[in-house]
C-alpha cells in the first residue's frame, strides 16, 4: 500500500513531498545567460522551444540598462535566421529577420527604455530550419568628442 501511495511522489532530503509537476516547473524553462560582448556558437534544433509555427527557438537571458543602445548580431549558414528581443512579460521589444547586407542573417539595433532582464530569442524564419549559428549582443558606446 505504501508503494502505491508513493508511486507519484518523491520525498526530498528534508522530508518534503515533491510531485513530478513541481520538479518540471522548476527546470522546464531556463534561458541561457549571455552578456554584452560575449559571442556564443550554438545549434538550433527540434529539441529547442516549439514556436507554434512549426519551427523552434532558443532563448538567452541578458541584463540591460535604461539608455543602453544594443546591437544583436545573429549569423547562420544553415538557416534563415530571425532574432527577437523580448521583455520579461513576453512582449516583443523589437525583432529582425534579415540584415542590412541583404543576407538571411539578422542584425537588430535597439535602444533600451527600462532596466530589466531581457530574452534574446534565436529562431529560424518560417516553419522549418535549424543548425549552427553565432550570436553576439553588444552594448554600443557613444563616440566622445
Amino acid at each position: 500500500m505504501i508503494n502505491r501511495f508513493c508511486s507519484g511522489l518523491l520525498v526530498g532530503l528534508l522530508g518534503l513531498i515533491v510531485t513530478p509537476r513541481v520538479l518540471a516547473e522548476n527546470t522546464m524553462y531556463q534561458p541561457l545567460p549571455i552578456s554584452s560582448g560575449q559571442e556564443i556558437d550554438d545549434i538550433l534544433s527540434d529539441a529547442d522551444i516549439p514556436t507554434g509555427e512549426g519551427g523552434f527557438a532558443r532563448d538567452y537571458l541578458v541584463n540591460l540598462q535604461e539608455g543602453d543602445q544594443v546591437a544583436i548580431d545573429l549569423l547562420s549558414d544553415d538557416f534563415d535566421s530571425m532574432v527577437v528581443l523580448l521583455a520579461t512579460d513576453g512582449s516583443t521589444v523589437s525583432e529582425n529577420d534579415d540584415g542590412p547586407d541583404g543576407s538571411t542573417n539578422s542584425l537588430l539595433f535597439v535602444r533600451i527604455t527600462e532596466t530589466d532582464k531581457y530574452i534574446v530569442r534565436v529562431r529560424a524564419f518560417g516553419e522549418a530550419g535549424g543548425g549552427s549559428f553565432s550570436l553576439k549582443v553588444t552594448r554600443l558606446q557613444p563616440i566622445e568628442e
